[in-house]
């Protein structure tokens, strides 16, 4: 399955690799491309370069771009118009780093562009307010037993299980809560190995929402 390509242009090489090593753990089988910095390793954006990555990370379903500042925004936006089908690409406006992560797990969960470019945007941004009035709801604590908790990779896995579902899903650990959708979020918890969380859901489809979450937990996220 072609998965949407990700270009992440920055001023600075080291963080564009590094951003994109991180987005990498969650999303092993999407293309992502840093272009970052200028070709002699100077800070700044090179318009032949963001070119190049978007070319190599089209596998077919097209390619995201997300920036850092603002004239990465405009090499972007060149680059994507220079395209031979500029409807190809799309670039996005959204925190880097956040959007950055949230397109990553989105394409791999086989989103189209939009939907990976919808997730970008709304990274970062507060949870819409929902009325769960008289929706099902219900709560399970589990502990986490595989190695490394609730970092990158489970925690990616995690978000894309509850894709899709009709659900409103919250971990907390001791004081902290974080809502289930956002990868981010879910590594800001710190949860361990050891560490006992509680799982909150509510809406039509919270009881499969909780069983999903039991079920990563107890096959300790495929670790």
């Amino acid at each position: 399955m072609n998965t949407v390509g990700l270009v992440l242009v920055s001023h600075s090489a080291k963080l564009a690799e590094g951003l994109a090593e991180l987005a990498a753990q969650m999303a092993p089988d999407v293309t992502i491309v840093a272009a970052g910095g200028l070709p002699g390793g100077g800070i700044g954006t090179d318009y032949d370069e963001v070119v190049a990555a978007v070319q190599r990370a089209d596998s077919g379903a097209g390619v995201v771009l997300l920036y850092d500042l603002g004239s990465a925004q405009m090499t972007a936006e060149l680059a994507v118009e220079s395209l031979a089908d500029p409807d190809a690409a799309f670039v996005v406006d959204a925190p880097l780093v956040e959007g950055a992560v949230a397109a990553a797990v989105a394409a791999q969960g086989g989103a189209d562009r939009s939907a990976v470019a919808a997730a970008a945007a709304s990274a970062g941004a507060p949870p819409d307010l929902v009325d769960v009035s008289g929706d099902a709801g219900g709560a399970t604590e589990l502990t986490l037993r595989n190695d490394v908790g609730l970092h990158a990779r489970p925690a990616a896995l995690l978000v894309r299980s509850l894709a899709g579902l009709d659900a409103e899903v919250k971990i907390r650990l001791g004081d902290h809560e974080a809502d289930a959708r956002s990868v981010l979020a879910l590594m800001s918890l710190g949860a361990r190995e050891g560490d006992r969380i509680e799982v909150r859901a509510v809406g039509a489809q919270a009881s499969e929402a909780l069983r999903k979450v039991q079920e990563l937990v107890d096959r300790n996220f495929g670790e």
